[in-house]
């Protein structure tokens, strides 16, 4: 019962405290009651924006308005663009209203190489093709309408463009019944069982977002039967990592080890999916002695790690357990997305503090310098950033989905739009291949190290210009004197290959770099006898000239197949002489270990 005492403000008072109560969280730092107030109806409004920053696109659209407003040319170039496009599609569609396939008219506009939504001859037929070209001519217009306006700031056009891109793709008529005559036509040839089919997937779909557990089970892929099968046990293991050992499979094996950092975003297997595609197994099969952190997937009471602890109680504590265990004075180290980027901070921190236990460092996908980091840009600005921020501290950590959004975002028509109307509109089977089950099976990031890791590599860029700091002290990666292997991939939408090259330019050493073919993960995923696989490869010798990454690629050979075997051939020069395989632990816990079966 409320004390009878008690004010009208005394019992509002009570009553706020005890609604909001259950969201708040202890929170590093020195945080005021105000702030909290701030981070908390930020983390609720979070909730019904998609975690998107509503500060961060008014700032974009009022600078494309506000600007667009002030280019009176502009807006005069669109409006004879707008009449322009009009007139050529009710010319196009009214010629095709009377003419057969053969004498079809040209076409107002043909799509970008990349867009395949209306290749099918359907497409062709009339009233679908009007009905494409007329969206493929929106499209354009809305193209120019939020790019070239003056005084635009280019983040915030980039953002705009993206935005209105991703509406258009939404209302495309690829992706609706009555629009897409390919979903007619499959729909009248299996009497609607598409359509039945479809509502059946979609089900499955919903019941895996809500019990994400079963997704593994039901891609045909498992951890450790199916991907993650390389024998090797936990050697090592602390309150963020295990440390596995791969058992070897060969008489003899280099005497240098080497040490996989996979990225703390995502789970180590990417490096061991099944036998045929697993980077591990084909080292382990060449005389290698190799090891693998498995990072713990964070919960709520790991909010408080940072990107200092990722470095000591993962890099330097691996390192740690290898030299001891092994009794080498050196180690390789491979270093993947975010991983390589912590393999570099660890690098350039053991040159500053004359540790010389890395024999050589290969950055797989790995950027260290942020100032072009590509799409993933869109999402990073101060105000998006202090959003996340409060979603992070409210919960703890970000969560799987929210990232996987964000990555879904920048291919939207293959990742989003494309499998909808193959699953849920055609009725098709889902693919399944080990990749992507691997790439279902997302990671969270505790609030304290992904905030870090946003504001001082991706918004200030301290790593590359010598801000950042480990122990207390300044790292250089100038400091970093070892043999450099780099790889970059063509379609990286997520560490974009001219940011990757860039490692030339900050590193005081023999840099090799690749440049292969493929996106992020298909890319570096590429066994010998993958079809379809080409790459490039130069070393850059220590007082070589620097060129710019464009030049690079004119100017290197191209060569067909894997860059699996070129790195191997590159590795071993730096792995020492053969040497009877180091002793296997008896009783320890068997790969995959636990920290990589945690959902």
């Amino acid at each position: 019962m409320t004390d009878k005492t008690s004010s009208p403000r005394q019992i509002s008072e009570r009553l706020a405290s005890a609604w909001l109560t259950p969201l708040v969280c202890e929170t590093p730092g020195n945080d005021t009651d105000s702030a909290r107030l701030d981070l908390m109806s930020n983390a609720w409004l979070g909730r019904l924006t998609g975690n998107i920053s509503p500060a961060a696109m008014l700032n974009a659209y009022g600078d494309w308005v506000t600007h667009l407003a002030l280019s009176p040319s502009k807006r005069v170039e669109l409006m004879q663009k707008a009449w322009q496009n009009w007139w050529r599609w009710y010319a196009y569609s009214r010629d095709c209203c009377g003419t057969d396939q053969k004498t079809a008219s040209p076409l107002c506009i043909e799509p970008l190489p990349q867009d395949r939504r209306f290749s099918d001859p359907a497409w062709e037929q009339w009233p679908f093709n009007a009905i494409s070209q007329g969206f493929l001519l929106q499209q354009q217009w809305w193209h120019r309408a939020t790019t070239g306006v003056r005084g635009q700031s280019q983040h915030h056009e980039d953002v705009v463009t993206f935005t209105v891109r991703q509406v258009l793709d939404m209302l495309a008529p690829s992706n609706f019944l009555f629009t897409n005559p390919v979903v007619q036509q499959a729909t009248l040839a299996s009497g609607g069982s598409n359509l039945a089919q479809g509502w059946i997937n979609a089900l499955g779909d919903w019941r895996q977002s809500v019990e994400p557990e079963k997704k593994s089970e039901e891609n045909g892929f498992c951890v450790g039967k199916d991907v993650a099968v390389t024998p090797g046990k936990v050697v090592f293991h602390n309150s963020l990592i295990e440390l596995i050992q791969y058992t070897p499979t060969t008489k003899t094996v280099h005497a240098t080890p080497l040490l996989f950092v996979p990225a703390w975003i995502m789970k180590y297997y990417i490096l061991d999916l099944s036998p045929k595609n697993s980077l591990v197994k084909y080292l382990v099969d060449l005389g290698y002695t190799v090891f693998m952190i498995s990072w713990k997937n964070p919960q709520a009471e790991d909010r408080d790690l940072s990107m200092e602890d990722y470095r000591r109680l993962g890099v330097m504590a691996a390192i740690d357990a290898i030299t001891a265990k092994t009794k080498t004075k050196q180690i390789n180290a491979v270093g993947y997305c975010l991983g390589g980027t912590l393999l570099s901070i660890a690098a350039a921190s053991m040159a500053r503090d004359g540790d010389d236990r890395l024999a050589s460092v290969s950055l797989f996908a790995s950027q260290v310098d942020f100032e072009e980091p590509g799409e993933l840009s869109l999402f990073i600005d101060e105000s998006q950033v202090s959003f996340l921020e409060a979603i992070m501290w409210n919960q703890g950590y970000l969560d799987t989905k929210q990232m996987a959004g964000a990555f879904q975002l920048l291919r939207s028509n293959d990742l989003i739009w494309s499998h909808r109307l193959n699953q849920y509109l055609l009725g098709l089977p889902e693919p399944k291949s080990d990749l992507m089950a691997w790439n279902a099976d997302a990671t969270r990031m505790p609030y304290r190290m992904h905030s870090e890791y946003l504001r001082q590599l991706f918004l200030h860029n301290d790593l590359a210009e010598g801000r950042h700091f480990t122990d207390g002290k300044s790292i250089n990666l100038a400091d970093i004197r070892l043999p450099i292997f780099a790889v970059g991939t063509v379609t990286d939408h997520v560490a974009p290959w001219r940011s990757v090259f860039k490692i030339h330019r900050l590193s005081d050493t023999e840099v090799t770099f690749v440049l292969t073919s493929g996106g992020h993960n298909a890319g570096v995923v590429s066994p010998p006898g993958h079809p379809h696989r080409s790459f490039q490869i130069a070393t850059h010798a220590e007082n070589d000239q620097i060129i710019d990454a464009d030049t690079w690629q004119k100017s290197v050979q191209r060569r067909e197949g894997s860059w699996w075997p070129a790195w191997e051939s590159w590795l071993r020069l730096h792995s020492g002489k053969r040497i009877s395989p180091p002793p296997m632990p008896l009783h320890t816990l068997a790969a995959p270990g636990k920290h990589v079966m945690q959902s």
